[in-house]
C-alpha cells in the first residue's frame, strides 16, 4: 500500500519546530492556577507577527496526516471491524497497513525509519482511528505514545538503533507494568530482575496481567525490580525481545470491549536480558513509568473523543433519515437538545486534549491537563455511546450497526493508564499545590 505520510511532510514539520514558539499571554496573569494561555509567534516570510491559534488549529502537516489516517481506517479498517470483534483478533494486514502508511513510527525521527511528526499528530491518528475501530486505535496509542517514545527519551544509542527503525517498520511493541497485585498499585509490583555477579545481565521472573499488544508484540517494554531492599526505587525498566527464551504470551482475555485487541497474562521465567538492553539507568524506572503514562493518558483522551465521534457518525445520519409522525427524528427538539449537549460536550473535551498537546509538545507542564482530560473525554465518550443507543431505538441496540461496540469499547477509558478516581486524586494534587 502506498504510504500516505511522505518524508517531505516530516521536513516541514522540522522546520516549524525552528519558527514556532509558545510563551505566556501578556493580557493573563501568570499565577500557576490562571487557565492555560499562549502566544504563537510567527517569524516566516510573512514578518514578525504575534498572534492567538486556538488549539483546535492544526498545521497543514498535522490536517495532512489526520485526513489520510481518516481515509485509511474508512477504506481499510471499517469493511473489518465487526468480523475483528467477532473473532478478537486484528487481522494481520491492517497491523501492515499500519506500519506501511506510517502510523507506528509518528514521532520517531526519519533518521531511524520513522515519520518524523510532533504528539498532536500522533494523537490525531489515535482519534480518527478510533471513530471507526477504538481496538486498532490503541494499538496504535501504546505503541507510539507509550514504548516508543519512551525509548527516545530514555534510551541509549545503541537501543535506538536497534529498535526504532523496527517500530517504525515492521515490531509491534507492548508495555508491561500492570500484575495481579499490582493495577493502580503499580510500584507493588513482584516481578523481579535479577543482576548476574558481573553485572552483565539480568534474570526476570514474574507475571504480567492484562498486556495489551502482547500477542502481537515483537518486543516487550518490561517494568521489574532490581533491588527490592529499596522499594520502588529499585524498578527498572527493560527492552525485552519476545523471542527470548523464557517469555511465554497466555490466552487472550475474553473482554467486554475492544476485543480485537490483545489483551494476554505474560510469563516471564528465567529470562536472561543483557544489561544493554536496560532502557535509561538501573532503579529509575519507576520514574519513566510516571512520566510517559502521563504522555499516554492524553492518547487515552484522543481515543474517547474518536470514539464519541464515531457514535456520531453512526447515530446523526439515522437521526436525519428516520421519519416519525411525518417529522425527522433530529428535528424534533428534544433530540435537538440532546445531541447538541453531546456536541458541546465532545467539543469541550477535544479544546482540553489539544491543549494539553500543545502544552507537551512545548516543554509547559501538563500533568494536572492530562488528567483532567483523560477523566472528562472517558466521561464523554461514555454519554455519547449511551445516549447513541437511546437515539437510534431499537436497532442501536443490535450488532446492526457499531453504536454498541463503541458502548462496549468506550468502558476501559475510566480504568486504563490510570482509573478515574486516580485521575480526580491527582487533579486534586495538584490544585491543592497551586493554592498553597
Amino acid at each position: 500500500m502506498r504510504r500516505l505520510i511522505a518524508p517531505k511532510v516530516s521536513s516541514r514539520i522540522a522546520s516549524h519546530r525552528h519558527t514556532r514558539r509558545v510563551v505566556n499571554s501578556p493580557i493573563t496573569p501568570t499565577t500557576s492556577h490562571s487557565l492555560s494561555t499562549s502566544v504563537v509567534h510567527d517569524h516566516s516570510d510573512h514578518g514578525d507577527l504575534e498572534h492567538r491559534m486556538p488549539v483546535t488549529k492544526f498545521t497543514e502537516d498535522e490536517e495532512m496526516v489526520r485526513d489520510a489516517a481518516r481515509m485509511w481506517a474508512n477504506q481499510e479498517v471499517k469493511p473489518f471491524v465487526r468480523e475483528m470483534d467477532n473473532e478478537c483478533k486484528t487481522r494481520p494486514e491492517v497491523i501492515q497497513g499500519l506500519f506501511d502508511h506510517g502510523f507506528m513510527g509518528m514521532e520517531i525521527p526519519e533518521e531511524y525509519g520513522g515519520s518524523g511528526m510532533n504528539f498532536t499528530s500522533a494523537c490525531l491518528v489515535v482519534e480518527e482511528l478510533s471513530r471507526v475501530d477504538p481496538s486498532v486505535s490503541i494499538l496504535v496509542d501504546i505503541h507510539n505514545t507509550l514504548t516508543n517514545n519512551a525509548i527516545r527519551f530514555w534510551g541509549s544509542e545503541e537501543l535506538k538503533e536497534k529498535w526504532l527503525p523496527r517500530l517504525a517498520t515492521d515490531c509491534v511493541s507492548s508495555f508491561a507494568l500492570s500484575e495481579a497485585g499490582s493495577g493502580t498499585d503499580a510500584f507493588a509490583m513482584k516481578t523481579t530482575a535479577a543482576p548476574s555477579d558481573d553485572g552483565s545481565y539480568y534474570t526476570l521472573n514474574g507475571e504480567k496481567l492484562w498486556i495489551s499488544n502482547s500477542k502481537e508484540a515483537g518486543v516487550f517494554l518490561v517494568f521489574a525490580n532490581a533491588d527490592h531492599s529499596q522499594k520502588h526505587r529499585g524498578i527498572t525498566a527493560f527492552m525485552v525481545d519476545a523471542n527470548t527464551e523464557g517469555v511465554h504470551v497466555g490466552n487472550t482475555e475474553k473482554k467486554l470491549g475492544l476485543r480485537a485487541s490483545s489483551t494476554c497474562p505474560v510469563v516471564f521465567d528465567n529470562v536472561k536480558v543483557d544489561a544493554v538492553d536496560v532502557l535509561g539507568e538501573v532503579g529509575l524506572g519507576y520514574k519513566y513509568c510516571i512520566n510517559i503514562l502521563n504522555e499516554g493518558r492524553i492518547g487515552i483522551a484522543s481515543q474517547q473523543i474518536g470514539i464519541a465521534k464515531g457514535c456520531f457518525d453512526v447515530a446523526m445520519p439515522y437521526l436525519n433519515e428516520r421519519t416519525q409522525f411525518g417529522t425527522k427524528l433530529a428535528d424534533f427538539q428534544g433530540m435537538e437538545h440532546q445531541y447538541a449537549q453531546i456536541a458541546t460536550e465532545i467539543h469541550a473535551a477535544e479544546v482540553m486534549t489539544y491543549n494539553a498537546c500543545r502544552l507537551k509538545e512545548n516543554g509547559i507542564p501538563f500533568v494536572k491537563e492530562a488528567s483532567m482530560v483523560k477523566l472528562y473525554a472517558s466521561q464523554v465518550a461514555e454519554k455519547a455511546a449511551s445516549k447513541s443507543i437511546e437515539w437510534l431505538g431499537g436497532v442501536g441496540f443490535t450488532q446492526d450497526l457499531l453504536a454498541e461496540k463503541f458502548f462496549r469499547d468506550c468502558k476501559v477509558g475510566s480504568i486504563y493508564e490510570g482509573t478515574s478516581n486516580i485521575q480526580l486524586q491527582t487533579i486534586a494534587k495538584r490544585i491543592k499545590e497551586d493554592y498553597r
